[in-house]
């Protein structure tokens, strides 16, 4: 029910505001307990007297009524009662406007409603239950390269993930099409081509863009020294032989190059493995030699099978900051909006790398692939040794791709692939030989196979509860690999799975033990780069671009420093097992040389990331972190509105209603008035003049507004637009701020609420599922054992991995029955379920 969250809009409907029982106005506040409420009824008084001015029969706000709601009996109306406390834990209820009754009385409210729906669900806890999950392109990618050491991009075989609850991994929205099967089946059989090598292939190409907004003054990294800009990347080569390598370079729109003005030609180095494989000289002059852009190819060049880093990189004749049009700049940007006609780059940039080939296949060379998947190698001919040796590497590869024991059923229709690839000829060279073309054609058959594409959950033999509705706890396999993608985002490793198959993970000091022991594993960075990079909706960085004329200082290698400082913020506070309230209230920060210059912050140097101490106030935590400000902001102006809906959405749970039809946004206000421009903030209040709007922005729009201080690229400022920066507001309680000191302080006050998001969050994501209002208890106990360990990060983390819903499941089917792909049929052969959209698309709103 989306019931109290558009409460918000109860005094944008027009009309008089309703008044108490009574005859008391609703207009001008009166003394704290004017409401006069009996202290043995508070909570009953309040919903009847405050609450059903706008939740009745008759205005229906929020679609939902409050007349017959009884607060003993909220237990009857869980779903109700669990947005009634959001809004009330948040102080967002009563509205802006209303007259509240006293904060004490609100939180007695709030908690005797958490009081009567907690002891139900302790009597009769429900885990929720959940369809099988199939592995998102991050986690297939891990998972390929723990099974096969090799680095793959899963983005060329399967398509975009859908988002759900701000997780690309949640089960009911993983929906399955032609088009994703064939993706799968795609990525088999090539992955297992690049892993063994195929001297059969032909030639192909893959092209590696280079962005327009990256900089390419300065060296790339992975390129060799004394070069700029550029391009390096890992390519995996199927075979021996020539390629050849095209470069492409950004161009205007009337097809003149880039850089045509430098007073020098310039000259590009192609190095393999940080060796110079070609020197290729440009001029400023190429547009006219290819119809197709500007674009030269090498020789071609020969190289071995396997992963080989590849570079394209400038020949550095200069340093130091060039003049151009606009200001003297230590970057450069080739943006075709712009051009060269502002001055914005003098140099030449390039676009593309493609890789074709292979031509003239001589064999394919052993590579740590090759080494890791075939640990044995018998004598070719004799075919009961091949066979044997077969076996011993497929039931080692299948054991590690299916994240659990195997037997015969699973080993023989692999074998069976190994014999009708082994029965193929070999070939005239005498490069390739049956017994590859068959081990080659079984991990294919690995790669395609349900087990590795989908994480089944069946119910274990003679569990409490299978068969019934109530709850069992799933198999200790299961609960192994749901802690391996939950901690690491990929499967579990050798121990894990030992401890599962021996009774480790049998009870909760066994989960305990091996959570701990995954936090302080190197792969406990997929915390920080999956699950706090989807929470704080870093990916939307990629969204916004900063108008290279008003904020010339942004470009794309800054805006990956950014994410990185919040991941590894995060991945400190984990590690370090710190309060959860670090990541608002750190006086410390993770920089680089670049991001540290961006921040202000001096003696700075070098590429690599460091912990700093903030030298000022300015900065705490993430609400000052560039990712943050950035990503909601808009290319040429900040928007207090986007910042202030993500402070609502991401750390207090309580997304804002959609804005009404037909309203405007701040585009639509005209920038000048007066003879000058106007302000974000005087732009904002123009917007909100009108009825429909003021409701919601006079709770979002104070979030937003005192973070105003930091422009659209997170730099800190005094001025906009020629006029000083006004960050001041009343929070929806009333609250005044004055700037992001304060809002950090009004934020922190509000405890119970930001844990009880993140851990939401948190559950969300291990589970694979969106947490519903049954889970809210669960949720409850999470924090109250946080708070009681001061916050800290493991004791969320564990409580989450401890909790009935992570260990558990509902009684009944996990994976559905019937007749389509996506069924289990009685013969033990899994197919694939088709499941519910019910995705989320962004709305950046204004």
């Amino acid at each position: 029910m989306k019931r109290f969250a558009v409460a918000l809009s109860c005094i944008a409907l027009g009309g008089p505001i309703p008044a108490l029982p009574g005859g008391s106005s609703l207009s001008a506040p009166p003394p704290a307990r004017a409401f006069g409420f009996a202290p043995d009824t508070i909570p009953q008084t309040i919903v009847n007297q405050v609450c059903t001015n706008c939740h009745n029969d008759r205005r229906l706000l929020g679609n939902m009524s409050l007349e017959r709601f009884e607060v003993e009996m909220a237990h009857l109306e869980a779903e109700t009662a669990e947005k009634m406390i959001r809004k009330l834990r948040a102080g967002m209820m009563p509205p802006p406007g209303i007259r509240r009754p006293p904060p004490e009385d609100l939180l007695e409210l709030a908690g005797t409603l958490e009081a009567r729906v907690d002891a139900v669900a302790a009597d009769r806890p429900d885990p929720g239950v959940r369809s099988f999950q199939r592995l998102n392109r991050a986690e297939y990618e891990r998972s390929i390269r723990a099974l096969l050491e090799l680095e793959i991009d899963a983005s060329a075989y399967l398509p975009n993930e859908t988002i759900s609850a701000g997780f690309d991994n949640i089960a009911d929205v993983q929906n399955l099409s032609a088009t994703l099967l064939e993706g799968y089946l795609t990525a088999a059989s090539e992955i297992s081509r690049l892993a063994l090598g195929d001297p059969t292939v032909t030639p192909s190409e893959t092209e590696y863009e280079v962005s327009r907004y990256a900089e390419q003054r300065q060296h790339v990294p992975g390129t060799p020294i004394g070069t700029r800009g550029g391009i390096s990347v890992v390519h995996n080569f199927t075979a021996d032989g020539d390629y050849i390598f095209r470069l492409a370079f950004q161009h205007e729109s009337t097809g003149n190059f880039f850089g045509q003005t430098t007073p020098f030609d310039e000259q590009v180095e192609l190095s393999v493995d940080g060796e110079r494989r070609a020197l290729i000289d440009i001029d400023r002059w190429m547009h006219r030699q290819d119809p197709d852009g500007v674009q030269v190819e090498t020789q071609p060049i020969h190289v071995t099978a396997g992963a080989h880093r590849v570079s394209a990189a400038f020949i550095k004749r200069f340093d130091g900051p060039i003049e151009d049009l606009v200001s003297p700049h230590e970057w450069s940007l080739a943006d075709k909006k712009i051009g060269y006609s502002h001055g914005i780059t003098v140099v030449a940039h390039l676009r593309d790398l493609t890789i074709r080939g292979p031509f003239g296949v001589s064999g394919v060379s052993e590579t740590p692939t090759r080494a890791r998947v075939l640990t044995c190698r018998p004598e070719t001919g004799d075919e009961a040794a091949e066979r044997r040796c077969a076996r011993e590497i497929v039931e080692r590869l299948a054991a590690q791709a299916y994240r659990r024991p195997v037997d015969a059923a699973d080993i023989d229709p692999l074998l069976a692939l190994y014999d009708a690839g082994a029965a193929e000829d070999g070939f005239e060279d005498g490069f390739e030989d049956s017994f590859e073309i068959g081990v080659r054609t079984a991990l294919q058959g690995i790669l395609a196979s349900p087990d590795f594409i989908f994480r089944f959950e069946e119910p274990p033999a003679g569990a409490a509860g299978v068969g019934t509705e109530g709850p069992y706890r799933i198999a200790p396999l299961d609960v192994a690999s749901r802690l391996a993608f939950f901690l690491w985002g990929m499967p579990p490793d050798e121990a894990l799975i030992e401890a599962a198959r021996t009774g480790g993970l049998d009870d909760d000091g066994g989960v305990a033990t091996q959570v701990r022991r995954m936090l302080a594993h190197p792969n406990a960075e997929g915390l920080a780069t999956r699950f706090a990079a989807q929470w704080l909706r870093l990916q939307d960085l990629d969204n916004v671009h900063p108008d290279a004329l008003r904020f010339p200082d942004f470009y794309e290698q800054l805006a990956r420093d950014m994410r990185r400082e919040t991941e590894l913020l995060f991945e400190h506070i984990v590690r370090e097992d710190r309060s959860f309230f670090e990541l608002l209230s750190a006086d410390y920060t993770f920089v680089n040389e670049r991001l540290a210059r961006h921040y202000g912050i001096s003696g700075v140097a070098g590429t690599h990331f460091r912990r700093v101490d903030y030298p000022d106030d300015i900065r705490r935590g993430v609400l000052a972190h560039g990712s943050i400000l950035t990503s909601t902001s808009h290319a040429n102006r900040t928007s207090p509105v986007l910042r202030g809906k993500w402070i609502m959405e991401v750390l207090f749970g309580t997304p804002p209603p959609p804005p009404p039809p037909d309203v405007p946004d701040l585009e639509a206000i005209d920038e000048a008035e007066e003879g000058r421009f106007l302000t974000v903030r005087e732009r904002l209040e123009m917007h909100r003049a009108s009825p429909a709007c003021r409701s919601c922005h006079r709770v979002i729009d104070p979030l937003g507004l005192a973070l105003e201080n930091f422009d659209v690229t997170g730099a800190y400022r005094i001025k906009d637009q020629g006029r000083t920066v006004d960050p001041s507001g009343d929070l929806y309680d009333g609250t005044p701020l004055a700037g992001p000191a304060d809002l950090r302080t009004a934020l922190l006050s509000r405890r119970e609420s930001l844990a009880r998001t993140f851990t939401e969050n948190l559950m969300a994501y291990a589970l694979g599922r969106r947490v519903e209002y049954f889970d809210m208890p669960t949720v409850r106990r999470i924090t109250r054992r946080a708070e009681a360990e001061g916050y800290r990060m493991s004791a969320f983390i564990l409580g989450v991995a401890e909790s009935p819903a992570f260990l558990m499941s509902r009684g009944g089917a996990i994976v559905e029955q019937g007749d389509e792909a996506g069924s289990r049929s009685e013969d033990g052969n899994r197919g694939i379920h088709p499941g519910t959209n019910r995705g989320t698309s962004t709305n950046r709103g204004m």
